[in-house]
């Protein structure tokens, strides 16, 4: 596995090294919450790249290549989350982006809790989201996400059936510009997706 040394996990000194603290101040993070770690059967804590990245970028810390290139988020993969209750335009739209886009990871949802949680746990840098979505208001939807830096900020594309201008309007005053109107233009998808 030559080419492979790219570390899974840090040690707290590690960590320390990378934010540029002493050690104890990233034990000191760890044991109030503020980094996520966990604990080595001897005890010693160690943290995941990814983990440490969120806690960097959430403090406005710069984030090294080193440890940019060790995370799973920024393998060189970006990562598209395609929200439509329509299971087969979710999939066509998958499989398309997937062959015109391979250095895209594509994940699926078709409700909004789905969304939620993929959103929480991915970070998806783009999102094609449906805005009529069952039990779920389009526009309160695109604020949260808008709002919540939990989310990662991600590019936000608007795909949608309805014909309401204030709708579009509202949308839009978010600041997301990407407004496709179904049945979509999967080349112009694409483009939306590509410029991300």
């Amino acid at each position: 596995m030559a080419g492979d040394t790219k570390p899974t996990v840090y040690s707290a000194l590690e960590a320390a090294r990378i934010c540029g603290v002493v050690n104890q101040t990233s034990i000191n993070w760890i044991k109030s919450g503020f980094l996520k770690a966990f604990k080595t059967p001897g005890g010693q804590f160690r943290v995941y790249p990814d983990d440490l990245a969120d806690f960097m970028q959430s403090r406005n810390m710069a984030i090294p290549s080193e440890l940019l290139e060790a995370c799973t988020r920024f393998s060189g993969k970006k990562t598209l989350l395609i929200v439509d209750d329509d299971r087969g335009l979710n999939t066509v739209i998958k499989h398309y982006i997937q062959k015109k886009l391979p250095n895209w990871e594509i994940f699926q949802a078709f409700d909004g809790f789905e969304a939620g949680s993929i959103m929480t746990e991915k970070k998806p840098a783009c999102i094609v989201l449906d805005l009529d979505l069952p039990g779920i208001n389009g526009v309160d939807l695109c604020k949260k996400i808008k709002e919540d830096e939990k989310f990662g900020n991600p590019k936000i594309i608007i795909v949608t059936a309805l014909e309401n201008k204030e709708t579009e309007m509202q949308v839009k005053s978010l600041g997301i510009q990407e407004f496709i109107k179904k049945p979509i233009d999967l080349v112009e998808l694409e483009g939306f997706i590509s410029q991300e």
